[in-house]
C-alpha cells in the first residue's frame, strides 16, 4: 500500500495525518511514546487567528495585515532574555515587511494567511468550542481562540485523534498507527528520502513513503551530548515545561540526509512557570497560561511592585524578571480577571499550584508584606489604566479596577525553557530544505521541529496555530508528492517493495473522487466514524501496559472480569499508596493501580502524583471525558471506593 509515512503523534502529526486522508492518501502514523498528543495538549492559552467568524460575532475588528505585522515584528525583535530590550530599540523603526529586513516574511505569510482557515478547519470538521478569544502579548487585537473548559490543546489535539481512531474503524485500509515506536533513521534512495527505519518492541523495522516530520524540538534534552548542551549550555539548570519526547529527533535524523537547519540557538524561555510549594526545585513545571495576563493579571515582586508591561513579548518580559531580580515573583488575578478565565484558575488552585485569598489583607501576610503596599500598587495601575499612561509602557487594561476588597488567585512564578524556535529549515510548503535552498525531495515537516516559521520569537498562541497550518501544509505537500510518484510507477508499498500505479474515477452525480493504488480502491470522502472494518482495527497503539489489547480489556471490564475491580477499598486503604513505586488514585468511585501507568502518562507522572493515595475525580473531570479509563487504560482499574456502585 502506497502511503505517507507522519512521524510524531502531537497536533502537527495529527493534521498532517487527516490532510492527507482528505487528498485521498493513505497514511502511517509513528509515535515514539505510549500515546499520542505530545506537547501540543499541554498548551494552555489557545491559537490564533485573523478575521475568523467568532471575532466577527464578537466585534473584534481584527486583520490579517495586523496580525501579519505583530508576527513579523516579533520575528525580526526577539532575542535572548538579556539581550531582548536591546534588539527591541536597535529594530524599533525596521520594516518587518521588507524581505530583506525580515528573512522569515514567507513563512510568516504562510502562518498567518492560513489562520483563519485553519481555525475554520477545526470548528466544522472536528466540532470544536472556540467560542472564547483573549489577547496575548505582542498582539493587536484579541485573537487567541479557546473553548469554555478544559485546556484548548488538549481539546484540539484529543478531537483530532478520536476522529482519526474513527477513520481507522471505518476504513482500515486507510490509516496505521503505531505507538512506542521509536523512529532511528531516515531511508534514502540516491538524493530522495523514501522512507524510515524504527525500533519497536526491540526490533528493527522499515516504512516506506514520503515523509512527514512532527516530532517536536529539545526542550527537554538535558544529557552531555543535547542540542541545548552545545547551543545554550547556560540554560541546563533552567526548569522545562516540555515533556520527555523533546529530544530533537527528527533534527538529528534530518540533516543525516542533508536537512538544513535555521537558528537552533534561539531557545525561547517562557517567564511563568508555576512553581509547586512543595516542589520548588521541579525540573518539568507546569505552564501559567498567558492568557491569565491577558484576563488582566498582573505582576508583583517580593515587595509588592510592578516592574514590568505583563503583555511584552515573552524574551522582554523573562529579561525584566532576570534583571529586576527581586523575586520570588507572583501572578496575580483579581474577582474579575479569574472569573474570566475561572477554568484555568480553578485547575492551578486544584493542582496547589495557585492560591485563592479572600482579600489583599490575606495574600499581603503571604507575602510577608504591608497591604497598604499592595494597595499603592494596585492605585498606581488603576490611574495609569485610566489615563492610559503607563510607566511600564502597558496599553490594554481589562477587568479593572484592582482593589483591596476583593478576591485574588496567585501564582509563584518562574522562567522556564518552553519552545526552541529554531529547527529544520523549510518553505511554505512544507518542504525540508538543504543548505542550498533546494527541497530534499520526499521530506516535509510541521510544528516545532520546523524553524524560521516565527522567527526569532513565537507569540503566544501562534504554536497550536503553527502544528495546524504547516501540519496541513506539509501532510498536503506530502500527498501531493505521493501522488505525482504513484502516476509515474514510483513508490514502494508500505513495508514492502514493488511499484504502483493509481486511477482517478470522478462520479459527478455523487461528487466524489475514487482513487485506486495498485488496484485497491479509496475514496477521498472515506467514512470518518465507524463502519464494518472486517477484523481489528489496524492499529498497535500499546495504550495498555500488559498482553492483551485495550479493547479486549475494556470489553472485559464491562463483564465483570478481573479489569472491572469487584474488590472494594476504603479511602484509608486507597491512602496508603503514595508513591512513584506503589500509587493509586480514585477517579469517579473507582480504584485505579496505575503505578505502572505513570511512566506512560502523556501529562507527566507528576500530575498523578499529585493526587497519590487521594480522589482525583474533581482534577480528572476537568481534563478529560470519563470514557478516557476505559478506553485507554481499562487495566488500570482495581476495584471501588467502598459503598460506590461505580464499576
Amino acid at each position: 500500500m502506497a502511503q505517507v509515512i507522519v512521524v510524531g503523534g502531537g497536533l502537527a502529526g495529527l493534521s498532517a495525518a487527516h490532510t492527507v486522508l482528505e487528498r485521498g492518501g493513505s497514511v502511517l502514523l509513528l509515535e515514539k511514546l505510549a500515546f499520542c498528543g505530545g506537547n501540543s495538549t499541554k498548551a494552555t492559552s489557545g491559537i490564533n487567528a485573523a478575521l475568523t467568524r467568532t471575532q466577527q460575532r464578537l466585534g473584534i475588528h481584527d486583520t490579517v495585515d495586523s496580525f501579519l505585522k505583530d508576527t513579523a515584528e516579533a520575528a525580526i525583535k526577539g532575542a535572548s532574555p538579556k539581550e531582548a530590550a536591546a534588539k527591541q530599540a536597535e529594530m524599533e523603526g525596521k520594516d518587518a515587511m521588507d524581505p530583506a529586513v525580515n528573512p522569515y516574511l514567507d513563512n510568516n505569510k504562510r502562518l498567518v494567511y492560513d489562520s483563519a482557515p485553519s481555525v475554520e478547519w477545526l470548528i466544522e470538521k472536528f466540532g470544536l468550542d472556540l467560542s472564547l478569544v483573549g489577547r496575548l502579548g505582542g498582539h493587536a487585537f484579541p485573537r487567541t481562540h479557546r473553548g469554555k473548559q478544559k485546556f484548548p490543546g488538549m481539546t484540539i489535539t484529543y478531537a483530532l485523534l478520536e476522529k482519526l481512531e474513527a477513520v481507522m474503524e471505518g476504513a482500515p485500509d486507510r490509516v496505521k498507527l503505531v505507538t512506542k515506536a521509536r523512529v532511528t533513521e531516515l531511508l534514502k534512495d540516491g538524493d530522495e528520502v523514501v522512507g524510515v527505519k524504527y525500533e519497536k518492541e526491540g526490533s528493527m523495522q522499515e516504512a516506506h513513503g514520503p515523509v512527514v516530520l512532527a516530532t517536536g524540538g529539545f526542550g527537554a534534552d538535558f544529557t552531555e551530548g543535547s542540542l541545548l548542551k552545545k547551543l545554550r549550555p547556560e540554560y541546563m539548570d533552567l526548569p522545562t515545561t516540555n515533556g520527555v519526547h523533546c529530544t530533537g529527533d527528527g533534527i538529528k535524523m534530518a540533516q543525516a540526509v542533508g536537512g538544513a537547519t535555521i537558528d537552533l540557538d534561539m531557545v525561547q524561555i517562557h517567564p511563568t512557570a508555576l512553581v509547586h510549594p512543595n516542589e520548588p526545585d521541579a525540573k518539568v513545571k507546569f505552564l501559567a497560561a498567558e492568557a491569565l495576563r491577558g484576563a488582566g493579571g498582573i505582576f508583583l515582586d517580593k515587595d509588592g511592585n510592578r516592574f514590568v508591561d505583563e503583555l511584552q513579548k515573552r524574551d522582554f518580559v523573562t529579561g525584566r524578571m532576570w534583571e529586576h531580580n527581586k523575586g520570588p515573583y507572583r501572578l496575580v488575578l483579581n474577582g474579575a480577571s479569574s472569573k474570566s478565565i475561572e477554568w484555568h484558575c480553578m485547575h492551578y488552585a486544584g493542582r496547589g499550584l495557585m492560591k485563592k485569598f479572600a482579600s489583599a489583607d490575606e495574600m499581603a501576610k503571604d507575602m510577608g508584606i504591608s497591604v497598604d503596599k499592595i494597595k499603592k500598587t494596585f492605585d498606581e495601575f488603576n490611574q495609569a489604566a485610566e489615563q492610559k499612561n503607563d510607566k511600564f509602557g502597558r496599553k490594554f487594561f481589562v477587568n479593572l479596577p484592582l482593589v483591596t476588597d476583593d478576591t485574588f488567585y496567585v501564582g509563584i512564578v518562574t522562567p522556564v525553557i518552553h519552545y526552541t524556535l529554531g529547527g529544520l529549515k523549510c518553505n511554505p510548503d512544507g518542504e525540508v530544505l538543504t543548505e542550498s535552498g533546494k527541497p530534499v525531495r520526499g521530506l516535509f515537516c510541521g510544528g516545532e521541529v520546523a524553524g524560521g516559521i516565527h522567527g526569532k520569537n513565537r507569540l503566544g498562541g501562534s504554536s497550536l496555530l503553527d502544528c495546524v497550518v504547516y501540519g496541513r501544509v506539509s501532510g498536503g505537500s506530502a500527498a501531493t508528492y505521493l501522488m505525482d510518484k504513484m502516476t509515474k510507477g514510483g513508490v514502494s508499498g508500505g513495508s514492502g517493495s514493488g511499484g504502483g500505479s493509481v486511477n482517478l474515477v470522478v462520479d459527478p452525480s455523487t461528487k466524489s473522487v475514487t482513487i485506486k493504488f495498485d488496484g485497491s480502491s479509496s475514496s477521498s470522502s472515506a467514512p470518518a466514524a465507524a463502519g464494518k472494518s472486517g477484523g481489528k482495527v489496524p492499529r498497535d497503539t500499546q495504550y495498555d501496559f500488559e498482553e492483551g489489547s485495550s479493547s479486549d480489556k475494556s470489553a472485559e471490564a464491562k463483564k465483570g472480569g478481573p479489569s472491572s475491580g469487584k474488590q472494594e477499598y476504603t479511602m484509608e486503604e486507597v491512602a496508603k499508596h503514595t508513591s512513584a513505586e506503589d500509587c493509586w488514585v480514585v477517579v469517579g468511585g473507582r480504584v485505579l493501580n496505575v503505578t505502572k501507568f505513570l511512566p506512560e502518562h502523556p501529562g507527566g507522572k507528576e500530575a498523578i502524583l499529585l493526587y497519590a493515595g487521594k480522589d482525583a475525580t474533581e482534577e480528572y473531570n476537568m481534563m478529560h471525558p470519563e470514557s478516557y479509563i476505559d478506553k485507554y487504560a481499562p487495566q488500570t482499574v482495581i476495584g471501588r471506593v467502598k459503598g460506590s456502585s461505580k464499576l
